[in-house]
């Protein structure tokens, strides 16, 4: 079995709770009662790359990197999240956390904006720049060099880069964070819609007045999802944006998640 805590632990008050094939019940209740002996909020989650919260996590910051290279200023998408709800947008979120977290300057080949950025020294705000400027106090400006590297990448990929709204801001980073969520509630990783949903109010601070990122599609609409997703795929060809087969099948039935 594993625990897997959330940085910074002290503070964060998730745990997922990693169940192995075989692992035995006893085992299971043990690891939930002494999280909350200790204070956490444990959730039951099986075995994949990323678990629940970091797999699903993976799918947003994709998708803002994809924007950053069509046209989307990287801080005018950190806004975009941050209207919604949240503390801070993917890219303050990196540069809190360090772009060199599991880069190697050896291997490093400048092949990513974020690997340029290491290359550079630039770490995030440790370093005092990253995606942003940081002054003394850490407080944040855009960084134009993070601008014109999107720019530099996507001129190599053939990108013609156009303004972008907030609406498709929004919908591009969380529509595919539910369809990942769907896909994993198929696959058994995680037993109920509501279990992602507290991972993602208490391991990555989602607003909890959205109720969550599962919750949250139920406010649209089941239908208005899969139609929206489809529309994207359709514009981009970003196989991230088909449906999940349980995703149609309960918009077709007219239920939820729930």
């Amino acid at each position: 079995i594993g625990l897997h805590f959330f940085s910074p632990a002290n503070v964060m008050k998730l745990l997922e709770v990693v169940r192995g094939e075989v692992t035995a019940d006893d085992v299971i209740l043990t690891c939930m009662s002494f999280a909350k002996r200790i204070a956490k909020v444990p959730v039951l989650v099986g075995v994949c790359h990323g678990f629940v919260g970091n797999r699903i996590l993976f799918q947003r910051q994709r998708q803002a990197e994809q924007l950053a290279l069509a046209g989307a200023a990287p801080a005018d998408i950190d806004r975009v999240l941050y209207d919604f709800g949240l503390p801070m947008g993917p890219f303050q979120m990196s540069d809190l956390a360090g772009l060199d977290i599991g880069w190697n300057r050896e291997t490093s080949s400048g092949s990513t904006v974020r690997e340029r950025l290491c290359e550079a020294g630039r770490l995030g705000q440790k370093s005092g720049g990253g995606y942003y400027d940081y002054d003394e106090n850490r407080n944040r400006a855009p960084a134009p060099i993070a601008v014109e590297l999107f720019e530099e990448f996507a001129a190599k990929a053939g990108i013609t880069r156009r303004e972008i709204g907030d609406e498709e801001v929004l919908d591009r980073l969380l529509l595919p964070m539910i369809n990942e969520g769907a896909k994993i509630l198929a696959e058994g990783i995680a037993t109920r819609a509501s279990d992602i949903d507290v991972v993602y109010v208490y391991g990555y601070c989602w607003p909890d007045y959205r109720g969550g990122p599962m919750h949250y599609a139920g406010t649209l609409g089941l239908d208005t999802v899969v139609e929206k997703l489809r529309a994207y795929h359709d514009r981009t060809g970003d196989d991230s944006f088909e449906p999940a087969p349980l995703l149609v099948e309960l918009a077709e039935q007219g239920r939820g998640f729930s």
